[in-house]
């Protein structure tokens, strides 16, 4: 198939909180390297509420990237709080009220989720952030659909962009935040922003493979 029921899209958002909180500790391990060390934390803490809000319901896609946004959002501190609240209330409002996702209302969600976190932030591709892993995915999302393939390949394209961008990002020199002051130390260590949104993108694009 080339498109799965917004309603069955729980499954997915169920894949993306698990695969936050499971690698929690990695994460902050990875971000205590160059920055405060607390981006698991935060980033656990907030998949986890979003979680229990989430337990028993029947909602769809829409809903529980929503709900997973406004937890970030409003309630989790830190500079990934919002950035990350944003990319998943994006995502959501551009699928609220369709009835399927299919490939170009996903590269949709992409490319809004994308603008959401540019539009609050002042990264750039190569500043060292999860830009440099999301961008690329999406690039390479709507490339291959551009290219004629089917939705379970541009996932797939996705899914290998994101973690060539989360790569790339040890080779390079943090330009942003807590780890800016660190110049040239930063260079040889990943960025843990980068290295979450590689999870969360993959997670998803594995889930929504699993649908189609």
């Amino acid at each position: 198939m080339e498109s799965f029921p917004n309603a069955k899209g729980g499954s997915v958002v169920q894949r993306v909180i698990s695969a936050v909180r499971e690698n929690a500790a990695t994460l902050s391990e990875i971000d205590g390297a160059i920055g405060d060390g607390d981006h698991g934390i935060n980033m656990s803490k907030g998949f986890g509420i979003a979680a229990e809000r989430l337990s028993g319901g029947t909602g769809g896609l829409s809903e529980g990237l929503a709900e997973i946004g406004t937890v970030l959002l409003t309630e989790i501190g830190g500079a990934m709080g919002p950035l990350y609240g944003t990319f998943f209330r994006s995502m959501a409002r551009e699928s609220r009220g369709a009835e399927v996702i299919d490939a170009p209302l996903f590269e949709a969600m992409l490319t809004k989720a994308k603008e959401g976190v540019v539009s609050i932030g002042s990264a750039q591709v190569g500043d060292k952030t999860m830009l440099d892993t999301l961008a690329p995915a999406v690039e390479a999302f709507s490339a291959s659909r551009l290219s004629g393939r089917g939705f379970a390949d541009a996932l797939r394209a996705m899914v290998k962009a994101a973690e060539e961008g989360k790569d790339s990002t040890r080779d390079l020199v943090s330009r942003l935040g807590r780890s800016s002051r660190l110049g040239e130390r930063s260079r040889g260590l990943l960025d843990a922003g980068a290295v979450s949104c590689w999870l969360i993108l993959t997670a998803m694009g594995q889930s929504i493979i699993d649908l189609l």
